[in-house]
């Protein structure tokens, strides 16, 4: 077995999980069960296991909707704002988010929502996202704790447009742009005119322009590129577009929108480069396409839990 590979009787006793908890599961399906169960002591100690992670689950999941509804009556009170429903996953565990607590906005799962900001600049927000808002006399801050906003800045030379995010802030200089905030990692890309990014315990910000985005995040900050804007802005229309992208980041991309979580098991199989265009109204149809086409399986565990797994 590779290093990387996923324990294959692990594999079998999640699949034993999800065909035996489906209505349709016969006696024939129970009977064939149970004589792989006692084929080997390590069946029984991988289905011990497998449960664990079931009920993991299993006890999250009313926690999930008890978080939604408290996050939906906290948005309510903050109508003047704009606020909504999310859920977020952390380490498998479902939780409401620092972000949640302290955003102004925040978009659901497969939502987009368009702000119209006092000073009339605009902001398109995507999928599963959180923003906070601080719009004064000196200046405009916004505050992306987590997915993706499209920025369209109304000029305003008194007052400084920054969003802020995992450290770092954008300048705009006069501007629209987007921003990533996924999985620790920004990504600053320019439709027009320029900004000034700077990177967390950066001594100096660097001027993107127009067509070309920048990265940073746990490792500093990456080095420009030129920028595939239909691509970026691909999400505005529900598309996702990735050109030779690891696979490993398609599925963190696949996630957002998408409820639950979806589990890599192998490192070996991360690095696979995808392309390909997928909508992102149609999550799990993504992942059967990269179940087809890939050598890798796809176990939809639960609802909310999809794991991926190397199909040799």
């Amino acid at each position: 077995m590779a290093k990387d590979a996923p324990d294959p009787t692990l594999v079998t006793a999640l699949e034993w999980l999800v065909r035996l908890r489906d209505d349709k599961a016969s006696d024939a399906d129970r009977r064939a069960f149970q004589r792989w169960l006692a084929q080997d002591a390590a069946h029984a100690a991988a289905w011990t296991k497998a449960e664990g992670l079931w009920r993991r689950f299993d006890v999250v999941e009313p926690e999930i909707a008890r978080l939604r509804r408290s996050q939906a009556a906290m948005s309510r009170r903050r109508a003047l704002a704009v606020g909504g429903a999310a859920l977020i996953g952390a380490g498998g565990i479902y939780a409401l988010g620092r972000g949640d607590l302290m955003a102004d906005v925040v978009t659901d799962v497969g939502e987009r929502r368009t702000l119209v900001l006092a000073d009339g600049s605009s902001v398109e927000l995507g999928s599963h996202s959180a923003l906070s808002v601080d719009v004064t006399d000196r200046g405009r801050d916004l505050r992306l704790f987590r997915g993706e906003g499209y920025f369209d800045v109304a000029a305003d030379a008194g007052r400084p447009f920054r969003v802020h995010a995992a450290g770092g802030s954008i300048q705009a200089l006069g501007t629209r742009f987007d921003v990533k905030h996924v999985d620790g990692l920004v990504t600053v890309a320019v439709a027009e005119h320029a900004v000034a990014v700077r990177a967390a315990d950066a001594p100096a910000a660097i001027r993107v322009g127009q067509g070309w985005q920048v990265s940073y995040g746990r490792d500093g900050l990456g080095g420009l590129v030129r920028a595939d804007l239909e691509a970026v802005e691909a999400w505005r229309q529900d598309r996702m577009v990735f050109q030779d992208v690891p696979l490993r980041r398609v599925l963190v991309e696949i996630e957002r929108y998408r409820r639950g979580r979806i589990l890599l098991l192998s490192g070996a199989i991360g690095a696979i480069p995808v392309t390909a265009v997928f909508d992102t109204r149609q999550p799990d149809d993504a992942l059967q396409t990269i179940a087809d086409t890939l050598p890798v399986r796809v176990l939809r565990a639960t609802e909310r839990i999809a794991l991926v797994y190397p199909a040799w």
